[in-house]
């Protein structure tokens, strides 16, 4: 039996913040496993150990295999696990919320249920990527077609200066293979960040299905925080390691990312950004992984919870009433 058996689950306080860690890791063909307190990943090479406490997202492509102690691990470091079909082009689930407090969440829930409050925080989704524009008036009609001439001239730059031809955006997730060599680029950088921005959403604690200018999908907001960066990160990257006319696309690309996600620090953009469109007041310093659970009241917002309540006057004159 492990010696790791019965080891003490770590306090939140003590995990390396979302910020602080390493972007993601991508292993296929090989088996995970847990040795004290980090992960092992064994295939035909050898066994390369990874501390689980600083890895962000573990993606898992094909052939791989994840023992019950390595998840355990995993999860207790609050690391987000994809697992991805062939070529990454399936997403299978998402880790767990490196805090207990369900304050950023009311707050994106009360955020997206309201159309005035909701259609601000698409407004500042997109005055992030016309920082020298006032779009506080326009329509979500406007803000569409303002951002999809945005893109297309993004690809249109990059196809001139790489040589790339670019003739759109063809992708069908069951015919990888048929798509062109960017297109394929796209896809697998596309993962990357999808993959990135999930993990910190999950990590604080807030929804990938509540989203501003996506709706209707489980990773709505995913989606609407990865376009944030899409024409900064995937779609320059895609365009450079296709133009290398490389045999091994798909790593070249992971590679790629994983560098320039390292470079930009964007987890640490994300986690800013994240509470930048939410309204967060709190600081980036001030502590949020604390453990909360309160009871919700209809006068008082919340009372404590764990506590054994008696009815009081006011309550007990309404009880008599209903008896009455």
């Amino acid at each position: 039996m492990s010696d790791d058996i019965g080891k003490k689950k770590p306090e939140l306080q003590s995990l390396v913040q979302v910020s602080d860690r390493l972007t993601f890791l991508y292993v296929e063909h090989c088996v995970i496993n847990r040795q004290d307190s980090a992960i092992a990943v064994i295939d035909s090479k050898g066994t390369v150990y990874v501390p689980s406490a600083a890895l962000s997202v573990l993606i898992l492509g094909p052939g791989t295999k994840l023992t019950h102690r390595a998840v355990e691990l995993i999860a207790d470091a609050c690391t987000t696990i994809i697992w991805t079909g062939e070529y990454g082009v399936r997403y299978y689930a998402h880790g767990r919320t490196m805090t207990h407090s369900s304050r950023l969440l009311i707050k994106q829930a009360d955020l997206v249920s309201n159309n005035r409050k909701r259609i601000a925080v698409a407004r500042k989704m997109y005055q992030m990527r016309f920082p020298c524009e006032d779009v506080s008036c326009l329509t979500m009609q406007q803000l569409r077609g303002r951002e999809g001439a945005r893109i297309r001239g993004v690809y249109k730059k990059l196809s001139e200066e790489t040589g790339v031809q670019w003739t759109g955006r063809v992708y069908d997730p069951d015919d990888f293979e048929g798509g062109s060599a960017i297109n394929q680029a796209l896809s697998i950088a596309n993962i990357c960040l999808y993959g990135l921005a999930h993990s910190v959403i999950a990590a604080l604690g807030v929804s990938p299905g509540l989203g501003f200018v996506h709706t209707g999908h489980d990773r709505s907001f995913v989606y609407d925080i990865a376009d944030l960066y899409k024409a900064e990160y995937t779609i320059p990257v895609a365009f450079r390691i296709t133009s290398e006319n490389t045999d091994n696309i798909e790593a070249n690309v992971r590679h790629a990312m994983r560098n320039e996600f390292a470079k930009g620090h964007l987890l640490e953009k994300m986690v800013h950004d994240i509470r930048f469109l939410l309204n967060d007041e709190l600081s980036e310093n001030e502590e949020t992984n604390t453990e909360v659970l309160r009871l919700w009241d209809d006068k008082e917002g919340s009372v404590r919870a764990g506590v054994s309540y008696k009815i009081d006057a006011d309550d007990q004159d309404e009880k008599n009433n209903w008896d009455e």
